[in-house]
């Protein structure tokens, strides 16, 4: 027994050690996500008209005119505030493979001023870079930073993130969307059918 026990002194040891960086990194993980939910929070302090108009914006960060915006805007800048440009990460994607994503518009080639701020491309991009949740109706599958899509009939998309404030029974988490009345936290979760439900971080 005592000749194995610095062998299983040493696997303790790698054990432990392995137990550490799995748990500091799933802790980094949840940390990013609470940022990126107070940072949607903090877009419903701005005014915002909702436009969806086409607007020749810069690249990479480019944004629309901070008093405009749509659902999609919502995201790009919630994530932006956090050093993350989903401008640019979708256009790379995209430009890289261009056939994986929809092409419901006829587009023949990548469009750096609008790409990103479709849904459909936005959860094309989710599911490739991103983690993939589970779509129901348990309002505890749903947490804080999470990204929730919808359809709202008629080829209608939307798109939501999920902040750290509840609704008023205490069930639900809110969602910070632009539905048409400005970027805002509102009990929205199970309004729509949803249709997809993400998780990112960037590597």
């Amino acid at each position: 027994m005592i000749i194995y026990k610095p062998c299983y002194m040493l696997q303790k040891a790698i054990f432990l050690l392995i137990f550490c960086f799995v748990l500091s990194n799933v802790q980094a993980q949840d940390a990013f996500f609470e940022k990126l939910a107070d940072s949607a929070l903090s877009l419903t302090k701005d005014r915002v008209t909702y436009d969806g108009s086409y607007f020749s914006i810069a690249y990479p960060n480019g944004d629309v005119p901070p008093n405009k915006g749509v659902c999609t805007d919502v995201v790009i800048r919630a994530y932006r505030k956090l050093g993350i440009d989903l401008q640019k990460e979708v256009h790379e994607d995209m430009k890289a493979n261009f056939s994986r994503y929809p092409k419901i518009w006829g587009l023949q080639r990548t469009d750096k001023n609008i790409d990103h701020r479709r849904v459909p491309n936005l959860r094309r991009f989710f599911e490739r870079k991103g983690t993939s949740k589970t779509v129901s109706l348990q309002p505890d599958n749903y947490l804080p930073g999470d990204i929730v899509t919808w359809d709202l009939g008629s080829g209608l998309t939307h798109i939501g993130i999920v902040v750290n404030k509840k609704s008023i029974d205490n069930s639900r988490y809110l969602i910070v969307h632009n539905i048409g009345a400005g970027q805002v936290a509102e009990d929205v979760l199970f309004a729509y059918k949803i249709t997809g439900h993400y998780r990112y971080q960037k590597p």
